[in-house]
């Protein structure tokens, strides 16, 4: 078995803050408390001498401009499953560790991947795209891969054999987190787990308990471990919280990004495609905008939907500061890969054509861009519909006589001589009349003999004439 674990240090910090891009919080330190005393504190906090495990106001004292947030642990917990989800793309064996970390079983991946250390790469990749920094290390065994991202050792460890002495350098506290057995341990000189291990072992049950020489054993592999494995959610949702409020949709998406990549491993993991996705913009006083995006065809590239996004977020004015974002797919469909041709793709031809109707779709509306379908209507200017993409126009048509493709809307009166209608001309009548006598019982009625004419530039035009009335031009065939 080959086991990564990975470790977010800075969960507490990073749940709240990885909403804002870089560039907006440069110059201000920030920080998060858990009651009076520092959990976790950013890079520009560190610079200016305030750690984890101070107080708040040593710490303002250190940094005046130091803003410290509450921590919120539903938050944190949403952060790490979201993210579980995420790790699932790569295997399906994902367990939870926990405040901070997850654990990954990934022997059976490790051929798809091309090997564990691109594997690796690929993970920190994608985490620090959604804001994660993280501390990642592996090892045959999930407790030892634990304990090296505890003590921040990003090594790769491949071979049994290489375990043990590797584990032995690490000092003791990864192994135990009790007060009172880590004084014992710390008062018999041992302050490493290769020390640890040198303790006759029967000695250290009795003294430190069955819990802690249960853990050596699982770290060594001498005994299995059993581990719940994490199941993702039947649908995707995610919140991204905002440290300041937005007032601009760039910052509206680029934390949209973040929730991207979520939800494309998210998909990747089930295996599964959206047809769209929902947008959540909230205000103030729990006030709520939603912004819902649609797919051509079913997707789960976080570049599509960003790319999306941006035309839908291009025309949108915020008419008030946003204070979080929530994105949610609720209707998944399979999606599943599919071989490539030697030579031309017509599939990919079809998928590329969808995309450029969705960025049209996204840019000017669903309302101006769409296909047609006839309708089941007599009355010519009413015998259409607009066609959804992905849509089927019915086969069934009212029309049995032809009809031009082009209608005038409204029809244009013609002029009249003797009985006959003009356009640039005397117009031929070539087939008619036919009576369209419809819309009596919703206020459109309409009495026509339509005929099909010829034009002296020997186009065929449709023409109708009303009872008692004129003459008008509604189509042209040619």
């Amino acid at each position: 078995m080959q086991w990564v674990a990975l470790r977010f240090p800075s969960l507490a910090l990073e749940a709240l803050l990885r909403g804002h891009a870089p560039r907006e919080l440069a110059g201000v330190p920030w920080a998060v408390a858990d009651g009076r005393t520092l959990l976790a504190c950013d890079v520009q906090a560190r610079r200016l001498g305030v750690h984890p495990g101070m107080g708040i106001a040593a710490a303002w004292a250190l940094a005046p401009r130091l803003r410290v947030q509450p921590r919120q642990v539903a938050l944190e917990r949403e952060a790490l499953e979201g993210t579980a989800a995420w790790i699932c793309s790569f295997t399906p064996q994902v367990s939870l560790e926990p405040p901070d970390g997850i654990l990954a079983e990934v022997g059976r991946s490790l051929r798809l991947f091309g090997g564990l250390a691109p594997l690796v790469r690929r993970m920190r990749a994608g985490l620090e795209a959604m804001g994660f920094a993280s501390t990642l290390a592996a090892a045959p065994t999930a407790r030892g891969a634990w304990w090296l991202a505890l003590a921040g050792r990003e090594v790769l460890i491949a071979e049994r054999a290489a375990l043990g002495s590797t584990l032995a350098a690490l000092p003791v506290e990864v192994a135990c987190r009790e007060v009172s057995t880590l004084e014992l341990l710390r008062g018999l000189g041992v302050v490493t787990v290769g020390k640890l291990l040198a303790l006759p072992r029967e000695g250290v049950a009795r003294r430190c308990g069955q819990g802690l020489l249960g853990a050596l054993r699982q770290a060594l592999g001498e005994v299995p471990e059993a581990r719940a494995w994490f199941v993702p959610p039947p649908r995707f949702a995610a919140r991204l919280e905002l440290p300041g409020e937005v007032t601009h949709a760039e910052g509206v998406l680029f934390a949209t990004r973040r929730l991207l990549i979520q939800l494309e491993g998210f998909l990747a993991a089930r295996h599964a495609g959206v047809h769209s996705f929902l947008l959540t913009l909230q205000h103030r006083n729990a006030r709520s905008s939603g912004l819902e995006v649609r797919l051509a065809s079913p997707g789960r590239e976080a570049a599509r939907f960003a790319q999306l996004l941006r035309e839908r977020l291009g025309m949108l004015v915020l008419d008030e500061p946003v204070e979080a974002l929530r994105l949610d797919a609720r209707d998944l469909v399979p999606l599943s890969g599919r071989a490539m041709d030697l030579f031309q793709d017509a599939r990919g031809e079809a998928e590329d054509w969808l995309r450029l109707v969705e960025r049209l779709q996204a840019r000017l509306g669903d309302e101006a861009v769409h296909g047609l379908a006839t309708h089941p209507e007599h009355r010519p200017e009413r015998g259409w519909r607009p066609l959804a993409l992905g849509e089927r126009a019915p086969n069934a048509s009212a029309w049995t006589e032809p009809r031009p493709l082009w209608l005038l809307d409204p029809p244009r009166r013609l002029n009249e001589a003797s009985g006959v209608p003009h356009d640039g001309g005397a117009l031929e009548l070539l087939a008619g009349p036919e009576r369209v006598e419809s819309g009596w019982w919703d206020g459109g009625d309409v009495a026509r003999d339509y005929f099909i004419a010829s034009a002296p530039g020997s186009a065929l035009l449709w023409v109708f004439r009303e009872p008692g009335g004129g003459w008008y031009l509604h189509g042209l065939f040619a």
